[in-house]
């Protein structure tokens, strides 16, 4: 990318071997004094040693070996390559030694480091906790350390803290002694296994727990707030089963004597991998039965099975450096489904990742302002970047297409070869494909290599000739660009073809290699239809010859067609539709054949998709029309599913019946409103339950447009009454996820004066800093919160910047309040802004957003006059 820092790896020289650690933490002044006795082993004579260190102060350094001691050593720091060198007084010898530094720090506000977490106990006291997020690079800004995740050593770790405080790290205590004069504590804990720094945990702080052995033995906890230990229970229950899984899976044996899973109060991302001891957002991690949803228990469920698969995919063996990170990322995002499949048949969950990571990585992946999968990262200010869902849910999307490609069986043995083979080290891309083409006996590098090192995805252009008893395919690959434009650019694609006489099995594999190429299917009859991308499973979209659309689209209403094919379907029509491939009048009539669907997934997509062109048309004069056209849509499904949940009904028909309930009210659905307004009155005023499924937002990546459930519902149809109703419930919530869901559900207000009170409360005291960017992207629903959002972003620039400089939680402000614009005047102010205002770790979402707005506004002129043209003939 375009202004690059220059960059050089630290030199290993003198490499850490262990990290003898030792920190005092002072929870009132929020400080920490901290002493590292590091063991080092330098292989050729040096006279200085650069180590990364940020906003430490070093207090005294020193080194020691049987031949050489220095107790006087030059410190000079580089601020901007967050960096320190030691000099000394001569050269240090080959061989062994120690270089002992001691150092002040503190405990930061900014969720990053070595920090400091607000929390209230049960007796309404606000007190503070210390503890550590270090992924990717912040580790340096808690004791002085070669910080990079090649460079891996052992550790133990020493806390000197207060006696009544649970103290935690990455192993289990291995000795604790009080001092009964000043209350506190030192607890050491057992050396750990060698990692690398970005791993490192430690946590000091108040709280429960709930422990159980898994079917091997290991311990594992779950540790929650204090009082609350009962909502770590279903966490627990998907852990014990999840460690013995991925043991069997990877024939690999989980390495740490224990596992502990804990929920902090303030924490950026949703959770970190911090090897036997994994950090947790509280709504990543607490479940409580009587208030948390279906969809809630769902993510925790994903979110616990990608942190435990990290333990060995990540942290038994590690990417060499940062450009890698997709390694880690892409097969945890997809082996948390293979893990929660397991776990839970009942949630359908492959059928969700389409309609979540898959179609999430298509979409961005159709800008030109994508990225490879592997992206060359130098400084470290460039790594943000890339915690994206192209590393996320690409990277998993065509680790899924390769599992299908190669079979369970091959592609369990590459792993366990993988895994045995570099375990305790670091390793490249290569070596992966290298185990799995072993183990399979297929060309994987030579294949994955055009899916990982180039950006973008095909689109298989395919049309039929009908012969006897058999179907002669002609099919073409050239890359899918949002805009419609053309690159001849192509990939080694795996293709799959069912027939409707084999709907699901496919009746043909092959790898497409070139730009072209002829096939032919025997034994199809002229009156069946013929698909691609058996499953959805293959990372491409599929451009049909109108022929075979038609006889596609023809099995729709029966169903013949399997939830994710029927879902793949209609996501590539609106894809091409947007790419000015289909026309958006043909696609609205292919979506009326969706008004008997039953599947929550398919639902869920194409609600999506409707989503993305209700906000466009918002700009227009017909946005009340497609809101008739969405009522006619879901009414029939709401007929079928009602209000009230059905004896022994599903997790997916709870979540079917929030979406719906969802969308009637988004578009105004007279009966849907006032049930909805009833029941949210009842809540608030009588005490009636109101079940969770039907409260407010669950985690789904269109998130105003899915959280207009009852308490959004009668906030858009209310008004000064409701939003105070909604503000106290939220100022009197314990449980965090129902605080989030409140808070999105604020923005669905509708007068301007509400929307800025919304605004200026998500910034407030009242609102944890890591929620703020979910309370300000709540009110982006309507036309007129989305300009509000914009100009309050502006005006409070200063602070928001200081307060998520460097993190993911900017770049998600910025995407959620920017990319859904439509004009001319709002793309010029936006590039104006950031020319005046950069942001380095969201340069390239800041450029995918006004890629967006130049793809609405080009969309919104060629597609109106249709749209216009077909709603008055429809409605």
């Amino acid at each position: 990318m375009e202004g690059k820092k220059p960059f050089e790896r630290l030199s290993t020289v003198v490499r850490p071997v262990n990290y003898d650690l030792t920190f005092k933490t002072d929870l009132e002044k929020f400080t920490f004094e901290g002493k590292a006795d590091i063991s080092v082993e330098t292989s050729a004579p040096t006279k200085s040693v650069m180590l990364n260190s940020v906003s430490l102060d070093i207090v005294q350094v020193a080194f020691k070996s049987q031949e050489q001691s220095f107790d006087k050593v030059e410190v000079s720091f580089s601020k901007e390559d967050e960096t320190v060198t030691f000099t000394f007084p001569e050269e240090l010898k080959v061989g062994p030694g120690n270089i002992i530094i001691n150092f002040l720090g503190e405990l930061n506000d900014k969720l990053k480091g070595f920090y400091r977490s607000k929390y209230t106990t049960p007796a309404g006291q606000e007190k503070y906790a210390a503890v550590t997020q270090f992924e990717p690079t912040d580790a340096r800004q808690c004791f002085p350390c070669w910080d990079e995740p090649a460079i891996k050593a052992t550790f133990d770790i020493t806390l000197v803290v207060p006696q009544d405080k649970v103290t935690l790290s990455n192993m289990p205590v291995k000795k604790e002694t009080k001092d009964e004069d000043n209350k506190l504590k030192t607890v050491s804990f057992e050396r750990s296994p060698i990692m690398s720094t970005y791993l490192l945990a430690m946590v000091v702080g108040e709280y429960d727990y709930v422990e159980e052995k898994d079917s091997d033995g290991v311990l594992i906890r779950v540790y929650t707030p204090l009082g609350k230990k009962e909502q770590g229970l279903f966490a627990l229950s998907v852990a014990t089963k999840t460690l013995p899984f991925y043991k069997n899976y990877f024939n690999i044996a989980y390495p740490l004597p224990k596992m502990d899973l804990i929920a902090i109060a303030d924490f950026s991302a949703g959770a970190m991998e911090n090897w036997g001891l994994i950090t947790y957002r509280e709504t990543a991690l607490l479940i409580d039965e009587s208030n948390s949803s279906t969809a809630t228990k769902q993510r925790v469920a994903l979110v616990v099975g990608h942190e435990i698969a990290h333990q060995w995919f990540g942290n038994l063996v590690t990417m060499e450096w940062w450009t890698h990170l997709w390694l880690n990322e892409g097969f945890a995002s997809w082996i948390e489904y293979l893990c929660v499949d397991h776990c839970f048949p009942e949630f359908d969950i492959w059928t969700q990742f389409a309609s979540s990571d898959f179609s999430e990585a298509l979409n961005l992946d159709a800008l030109k302002n994508s990225h490879p999968i592997e992206v060359a990262v130098g400084h470290p200010s460039e790594i943000d970047e890339i915690f994206d869902s192209i590393s996320y849910c690409k990277g998993a999307s065509v680790i899924r297409m390769l599992h299908d490609y190669i079979g369970d069986r091959d592609y369990r043995a590459g792993m366990h070869a993988y895994l045995s083979k570099h375990q305790y080290k670091n390793t490249f891309t290569e070596d992966l494909w290298e185990s799995l083409e072993q183990a399979s006996g297929k060309p994987i590098n030579e294949i994955m290599s055009t899916w990982t090192k180039q950006m973008g995805y095909p689109v298989i252009k395919v049309c039929q000739q009908m012969k006897e008893n058999c179907r002669q395919l002609k099919l073409e690959q050239q890359r899918f660009i949002a805009d419609g434009s053309h690159e001849n650019q192509t990939w080694l694609v795996p293709i799959t073809i069912c027939t409707q006489s084999s709907p699901t099995v496919p009746v043909h594999k092959f790898v497409l290699r070139g730009e072209s190429e002829m096939i032919t299917i025997d034994n199809v009859k002229s009156d069946e239809w013929v698909k691609l991308n058996v499953g959805g499973v293959g990372f491409y979209r599929v451009h049909y010859a109108p022929d075979m659309l038609r006889q596609l689209i023809s099995s729709l209403d029966c169903k013949v067609l399997s939830p994710r094919d029927r879902l793949s379907l209609q996501s590539d029509l609106f894809a091409l539709c947007r790419a000015s491939v289909a026309k958006i009048d043909d696609v609205l009539k292919v979506v009326g054949s969706f008004s008997h669907e039953d599947n929550y997934t398919v639902w869920t997509d194409l609600t999506s998709n409707l989503a993305n062109l209700s906000i466009l048309y918002q700009y227009t004069d017909f946005h009340d029309s497609f809101k008739a056209f969405l009522r006619k849509l879901f009414t029939p499904i709401m007929g079928t599913i009602g209000w009230e949940p059905k004896e022994s009904e599903g997790p997916l028909t709870a979540m079917l019946r929030s979406l719906v309930i969802s969308q009637l009210g988004r578009n105004d659905d007279k009966d849907v409103v006032e049930e909805a307004k009833k029941r949210f009155e009842q809540y608030c005023n009588d005490g009636v339950k109101l079940s969770s499924d039907l409260r407010g937002a669950h985690l789904k990546r269109h998130e105003f447009y899915n959280i207009f459930k009852v308490y959004s519902i009668a906030l858009g149809h209310g008004g000064e009454k409701e939003f105070e109703s909604l503000l106290k419930l939220y100022k009197t919530a314990d449980l965090q996820e129902e605080k989030v869901r409140i808070l999105r559900a604020l923005g669905s207000v509708k007068s301007t004066d509400l929307i800025n009170k919304v605004l200026d409360f998500a910034i407030g005291k009242d609102v944890r800093s890591q929620d703020t960017v979910f309370g300000i992207l709540g009110v982006t629903g309507s036309a007129e919160g989305r300009d509000l959002a914009w100009k309050f972003v502006k005006k409070n620039w200063n602070e928001l910047h200081e307060r998520y400089q460097g993190g993911f939680l900017l770049a998600r402000l910025i995407k959620g309040t920017t990319e859904d614009f439509a004009s001319e005047d709002c793309l010029k102010d936006i590039e104006e802004f950031f020319k005046v205002h950069p942001a380095p770790s969201a340069e390239r979402n800041i450029k995918q957003s006004l890629e967006n707005i130049k793809l609405n506004i080009s969309q919104l002129e060629r597609d109106a006059p249709v749209v216009r043209e077909f709603l008055a003939s429809y409605i």
